[in-house]
């Protein structure tokens, strides 16, 4: 294929794809970064790249299972689930949400080597608030030591709360310290996020090591 023909192809393709994470602006965390913020993040200015098959397996196949979970990387989201998070997102469906948004981001879930983000026993969760939602409340989950996310599907039972905070004034950027101990080796941070202006919470799962 030509430079000319492959260039009108991609602008083609592009035109395609719905940025409208920008548009409907709402968040994710940042660091150690979700799953797709941190595809979005790695590729976004190269999403064709063949090279992530071998670079980022992961991101690679969240990418062709589509690419607007990664331009929507701050849609991760479910409306009215009142609090009751276990009945509405299934055991091997947390990273999606429960498969929010009509199945979206449902390769969030995929098991697999995700890439991480080095953490020590305590670190902080850094959440980005496009739209300065507020928080009800956050809770940071780790999963339990023994649990291998590259391996197996998370459920609620392979996760361990280790912060509860209150409440968040309105606001684009949150810190949650977090405090652990007895942890080595591949984990998943689990964020869930009620936000305060209506009934709305994220799910939202961050790969990291703690050597």
């Amino acid at each position: 294929m030509s430079t000319v023909a492959l260039g009108t192809l991609t602008a083609a393709l592009l035109t395609l794809i719905p940025w409208s994470g920008t548009a409907v602006a709402h968040g994710s965390v940042v660091d150690p970064a979700s799953r797709n913020y941190g595809c979005w993040q790695r590729w976004g200015d190269d999403f064709q790249n063949p090279a992530m098959a071998q670079e980022d397996p992961m991101c690679w196949q969240a990418w062709q299972d589509n690419p607007n979970a990664m331009w929507n990387w701050n849609g991760l989201y479910r409306n009215g689930s009142a609090g009751n998070f276990q009945a509405v997102v299934p055991d091997g469906q947390l990273c999606s949400g429960g498969r929010t948004e009509g199945g979206r981001y449902n390769s969030l879930d995929t098991v697999g080597a995700w890439q991480t983000t080095d953490v020590t026993d305590n670190f902080t969760v850094k959440l980005y608030d496009q739209a300065s939602h507020g928080a009800d409340y956050f809770q940071v989950y780790v999963t339990r030591q023994g649990f291998d996310p590259a391996t197996q599907p998370m459920g609620w039972d392979d996760l361990q709360l280790v912060e509860t905070t209150g409440s968040y004034a309105p606001s684009q950027n949150y810190e949650i310290p977090v405090s652990t101990s007895g942890l080595s080796g591949r984990h998943v941070v689990y964020t869930i996020w009620q936000a305060s202006h209506m009934d709305q919470t994220y799910f939202l799962c961050s790969d990291v090591d703690f050597g």
